[in-house]
């Protein structure tokens, strides 16, 4: 309910009063006078000079209503799941095969290291690229797991790791390497002194794939899991 009046003397009261105001005043007017008091002066009121109080109810169909208080959510589990929401993808034709598709800059771990089987003779390399990755600052993790190595690429892929280097008897041979990207399970070869300094440059925007593929030959292999 609210209640309304319609007089001369709000203007000068200073403004429009208040539902308990109004209903204080009509009961005072029914009884004979209502007193105001504008700064200084006292003012009687009598009924004539109100031409109405009255208690209406008013159906309202439509309320906008404007909060006064913004809580912004940014909480770190909020932006964790966002990463991790908007960078879960499916392999193509592939249902099985999930990969996170996290960039290089953001990725916890950056590379993996992995010996094409448990040859003892990859050991040493393994523990060489390896110490050299971290000397760059690059988080790598090393899978010296049995299984195929299409299946550790696959797990590399799901925990969202970028690149992996893998040795190979190639290298043994040949003194290189191989480096496959993550999102296109492409794989190019690269000398084994310069691998560290390659992938330190991937990771960091200082050198995209594209350019690093036409830069190094390509590597077609070592991904049946």
């Amino acid at each position: 309910s609210q209640s309304s009046v319609s007089s001369g003397i709000n203007a000068e009261y200073g403004g429009e009063l208040s539902d308990e105001q109004k209903e204080e005043m009509r009961k005072q007017l029914e009884g004979g006078t209502y007193k105001v008091t504008v700064g200084e002066t006292s003012y009687e009121i009598t009924a004539a000079m109100v031409t109405g109080i009255k208690t209406v109810t008013l159906t309202e169909h439509v309320r906008e209503f404007v909060p006064s208080v913004i809580e912004p959510s940014f909480g770190i589990g909020r932006i964790l799941y966002c990463i991790l929401e908007c960078n879960f993808k499916v392999r193509e034709n592939d249902e099985k095969r999930t990969w996170l598709d996290l960039p290089p800059l953001i990725a916890p771990t950056k590379c993996s290291v992995l010996p094409l089987s448990s040859n003892d003779e990859f050991n040493p390399y393994v523990e060489q690229i390896s110490a050299n990755l971290r000397k760059l600052g690059i988080p790598n993790k090393v899978d010296d797991s049995s299984g195929a190595i299409g299946r550790r690429y696959a797990r590399t892929d799901e925990i969202g790791i970028p690149f992996g280097i893998t040795v190979d008897f190639d290298t043994i041979k040949l003194n290189s390497v191989t480096v496959r990207e993550r999102n296109t399970c492409t794989q190019i070869r690269v000398p084994l002194d310069e691998v560290a300094g390659v992938v330190n440059q991937l990771c960091s925007d200082q050198l995209s794939w594209a350019d690093a593929s036409t830069k190094y030959p390509s590597f077609v292999s070592q991904e049946t899991i």
